[in-house]
């Protein structure tokens, strides 16, 4: 198959709507990218390729404790759907490198999707997916970061746990001044990183908790 051919068959991510939950998404995912992602072993490629940058089929298979013939075949398969593209700067002879498409993505949300159909099931493969990754990275630096990194880095590595009473609105304000605080730093630092810094993730997680109640207005007379 051609160039050619291969980008006439290959999902254009620029034209998907971006998120109006979080202005800092570019793109929603299409149904058929979606569709894509939905495997463990993408989901896996799709992460590393965010997170460390361009790699190659066998530095990906060597990374996963996969073959190069399935990561060949599962970036071929992300490639069809828009999520990943070759590096065309890198590389020499018949060796292609791999990086992620630009640009941030969201998945739909579950809630608007019809119960059972393929396109719920998939969003659920995908989180699922990502809570596991995101478990596993930072269990790794837990676990291992001292030998690792320096005082420089393990003095500011943070997990904080602060629990709140927040009314819905109130929790919207306080996401809305995350994402703006985040957006400013991936304005600055995502396209050109600066000489001396490492992959950082930063986990962020907002949510009422399951067995809360309400709290009562005090106020109100018996």
């Amino acid at each position: 198959m051609s160039t050619d051919e291969r980008a006439d068959r290959t999902t254009d991510l620029s034209a998907q709507p971006s998120s109006s939950r979080h202005p800092g998404i570019d793109h929603v995912l299409p149904s058929a990218s979606l569709k894509s992602l939905a495997h463990p072993l993408r989901v896996r490629i799709y992460d590393e390729l965010s997170s460390y940058g361009p790699m190659t089929a066998s530095g990906l298979g060597e990374r996963l404790g996969e073959s190069s013939g399935a990561t060949s075949y599962h970036l071929r398969q992300l490639e069809r759907a828009g999520l990943v593209r070759e590096d065309t700067t890198r590389g020499k002879g018949r060796e292609r490198w791999w990086e992620r498409t630009p640009g941030s993505i969201a998945i739909p949300d579950a809630r608007s999707l019809p119960a059972g159909s393929a396109e719920r099931l998939a969003v659920k493969l995908v989180e699922d997916e990502w809570f596991r990754s995101r478990e596993t990275n930072f269990r790794e630096f837990v676990l291992e970061g001292d030998q690792v990194f320096g005082d420089e880095w393990l003095d500011i590595a943070t997990s904080d746990t602060i629990n709140l009473r927040l009314t819905p609105d109130q929790l919207a304000a306080l996401v809305a001044d995350i994402d703006a605080v985040l957006k400013q730093y991936i304005d600055a630092h995502k396209r050109t990183p600066t000489p001396g810094s490492r992959p950082v993730q930063i986990h962020i997680n907002a949510f009422p908790l399951m067995r809360g109640e309400p709290t009562e207005d005090d106020t109100k007379e018996p």
